[in-house]
């Protein structure tokens, strides 16, 4: 088997952040926190964090933040609940929480809740069950859940059950690994997880596993290195890991890097970027691969992390 290009993704990660003029750069300027989260919790989970400026990293992240305390995507574009929870994390990552002011950017989070319990991402509305995730996870990052009406918010998520087990975005909406991920998130850091029936969601997600060994997010759709994350992450929240091939996902992941160059790809000979790198690193995480720090399934942060945040105050 293949092994991990340790240094080589790495190298990759420190070089697609410097890198603002090409046209993945541009292309993905809006979605720069996210990509800030993706590549320094890759780079911890490699044991590679210091090479990081933590200095530089705070200040970009403090200037993307909003009057409403929400933060953006980047420097002057709109504030959004997915550009918080990654701009808190990255804060957790280089342990820089106290520049936050927890209190403002709880009430931004807090004030998205709808009365049904469910989460609007922005000012404009849009409402999905990923939004819900974030606002929980968040939160509970911060220690303030007891913000959120977290009762209502369960249930909005449990109503979004489908009969097949999964959780779809909305309610009545098609199941997808990447919204049963958060479902099942937001219900374990909350302690509902009694809610899932977990064979019959186990059953359609051990269903993901395609001949190759990788992962798909929907039936009848082609293997993607990003469901290494949120399909096995659910597989573990609910104890049902063990009804895949681990061995058979990890030779596809292993498949999909750039060896010449570092980085990792959706599917074996397409280009890499740093979501799929970080996906792909994540999943081998929960593979227990050698080497790699653990992660924890429900927060998407390395364990170390999370036991400082939980267990050391």
């Amino acid at each position: 088997m293949e092994e991990l290009a340790v240094k080589k993704h790495v190298k990759y990660i420190l070089s697609a952040e410097k890198s603002k003029d090409d046209f993945a750069s541009v292309i993905m300027e809006h979605l720069r926190m996210n990509g800030a989260y993706w590549g320094l919790t890759t780079l911890d989970l490699l044991g590679k964090l210091e090479t990081v400026d933590t200095d530089e990293v705070v200040s970009w992240v403090m200037e993307c933040q909003h009057e409403s305390g929400g933060f953006c995507g980047n420097i002057g574009h709109d504030p959004h609940i997915l550009f918080t929870l990654s701009a808190v994390q990255v804060l957790a990552l280089v342990d820089r929480i106290n520049v936050l002011d927890i209190d403002k950017v709880s009430e931004y989070i807090a004030g998205l809740q709808n009365e049904d319990g469910s989460f609007a991402g922005d000012i404009w509305g849009e409402i999905d069950t990923r939004f819900s995730y974030i606002a929980i996870c968040c939160l509970s990052l911060l220690h303030r859940l007891d913000k959120i009406n977290v009762e209502k918010a369960v249930k909005y998520i449990v109503s979004c059950k489908n009969p097949d087990g999964g959780f779809g975005s909305t309610r009545g909406a098609e199941s997808h690994a990447g919204q049963i991920f958060c479902c099942v998130g937001a219900l374990a850091i909350t302690g509902s997880l009694h809610y899932i029936d977990k064979d019959l969601l186990g059953w359609w997600l051990c269903e993901r596993q395609v001949k190759s060994g990788g992962l798909n997010g929907r039936p009848e759709k082609l293997p993607d290195v990003c469901y290494s994350w949120w399909v096995l992450s659910s597989l573990i929240m609910i104890d049902r890991v063990h009804w895949i091939d681990k061995q058979k996902l990890v030779r596809f992941i292993l498949d999909c890097q750039d060896k010449e160059n570092g980085g990792i790809s959706d599917r074996p000979d397409d280009v890499v970027d740093v979501f799929h790198t970080y996906f792909g690193v994540a999943g081998l995480s929960l593979l227990e691969y050698p080497g790699l720090k653990a992660i924890d399934p429900a927060y998407a942060l390395p364990v170390d992390l999370i036991n400082k945040i939980f267990f050391s105050r």
